[in-house]
C-alpha cells in the first residue's frame, strides 16, 4: 500500500475507485466500504484509493479543552486498511485553513485532478467540506454532473444496533470491550510507553508495567480489571491489567498497570508496548489489606488463564 501525506508527492492516478472519510476507529461498517472499494477497483482494473484526514477534524474544529477520544491511532488504522487491500491512501493534514475548503473545491481541485475517480463509494452518513456541506445529496448531484458512478453503503447493524464509532466508543467507556471488539472487527487497544511505577506489584508477587498511552487523546476503558494481550519486541504475551486509582493504597491518579503471565518478566521500562483489551473481569475495589488484594489477584489470574484458550 502506498501512503502519501503531501499532495505534491501524488503522481496523477489515471483512474481509480475512491472513498473519503475520517475512519475514526475502523469498524465492520467501514470494512464493508473499503472492501467494496477494493472489489470495484479490481473489477475495473484501476487503483483503489482512500482519502482520509489526520488529525481527526474534530480535534481542530472543536475549541473545547476536552477533545474527542481516539479509538485507534493512525498506525493501527493503516495496518487494518492495508490488510483490506487498499492500493493508495492519501492522508491530508487537517488544519483550520483546510477546514474552510468547500466540498466542491475539494473535489474539483484535489480529488478529480489527482485521482480521476470512475467510482466513488461512501457511507450513508458521510459528510465532508466546509460546514459538512458534502452530503450524500450533494455527492449524487456532483457525480451525476461529472459522469462518476456513486455507491452509498447502507449501515451495518447487529441485532437492531447500527454499528458506529460513537456507539463503539461508548461501549468501551462502559467497559463492554468484548462487544466493542465484535463491532470493530478487531481488538481495541493502544500503544504506550512503560514507565517506572511504585513497585507494589512486585511486592505482591504480581510485577506490573505501568503503561502511558502514546496518543494523548487516547480513549480509555472503564476502570477495572481486564484480561489483556500485550505485544512487545515482536512477542505476544497474555496477562491482566488494572486500570484505576488503586484504592487499597488510597491513591487518586488513574494508572494502567499490566501484569504478564510470563516467567521471564524482563525490564520493560522505556520500551513501547501494545496493550489489547480482550475481556473485562471485574470492577476495581478497595481491599482491607494488601494480603486480601493478593488473594483476589490470584483469583483474577486463574479466571484469565481459563479465558486464554479462547484467544490462542
Amino acid at each position: 500500500m502506498e501512503i502519501i501525506r503531501n499532495i505534491d508527492e501524488i503522481t496523477k492516478v489515471e483512474k481509480s475507485v475512491l472513498t473519503i472519510g475520517s475512519y475514526d476507529g475502523i469498524h465492520r461498517g467501514h470494512h464493508d466500504i473499503l472492501t467494496s472499494v477494493v472489489n470495484h477497483a479490481h473489477a475495473l482494473s484501476v487503483q483503489s484509493v482512500l482519502v482520509t484526514f489526520e488529525p481527526h477534524p474534530r480535534h481542530i474544529l472543536d475549541s473545547s479543552n476536552e477533545k474527542l477520544s481516539i479509538i485507534m491511532d493512525i498506525d493501527q488504522k493503516l495496518e487494518i486498511i492495508e490488510s483490506l487491500g487498499i492500493d493508495l491512501i492519501y492522508i491530508i493534514d487537517f488544519t483550520k485553513d483546510f477546514s474552510m475548503t468547500s466540498a466542491k473545491d475539494f473535489l474539483d481541485k484535489i480529488i478529480i485532478p489527482k485521482f480521476q475517480p470512475e467510482y466513488i463509494i461512501v457511507g450513508y452518513d458521510h459528510h465532508f467540506g466546509y460546514k459538512r456541506e458534502g452530503s450524500s445529496k450533494f455527492l449524487k448531484e456532483y457525480c451525476f454532473e461529472n459522469k462518476i458512478q456513486l455507491e452509498i453503503i447502507e449501515p451495518v447493524s447487529d441485532d437492531g444496533q447500527i454499528l458506529s464509532s460513537t456507539h463503539i466508543r461508548q461501549l468501551i467507556k462502559d467497559g463492554y470491550v468484548r462487544r466493542a471488539n465484535f463491532e470493530l472487527g478487531s481488538v481495541f487497544g493502544f500503544s504506550g510507553t512503560v514507565v517506572q511505577g511504585a513497585g507494589r506489584g512486585k511486592d505482591l508477587d504480581f510485577p506490573t508495567a505501568n503503561v502511558v498511552p502514546r496518543e494523548k487523546n487516547q480513549l480509555m476503558p472503564k476502570p477495572g480489571v481486564y484480561f489483556i494481550r500485550g505485544r512487545i519486541n515482536g512477542l505476544q504475551l497474555y496477562g491482566m491489567c488494572n486500570f484505576g486509582v488503586r484504592p487499597t493504597f488510597n491513591e487518586i491518579e488513574l494508572v494502567l498497570e499490566v501484569h504478564f503471565f510470563h516467567d521471564d518478566f524482563v525490564d520493560l521500562y522505556d520500551n513501547e508496548i501494545r496493550v489489547e483489551f480482550l475481556e473485562r473481569i471485574r470492577d476495581e475495589k478497595k481491599f482491607p489489606s494488601p494480603d486480601d488484594l493478593k488473594a483476589q489477584l490470584i483469583n483474577d489470574k486463574n479466571k484469565c488463564l481459563e479465558l486464554e484458550g479462547k484467544y490462542e
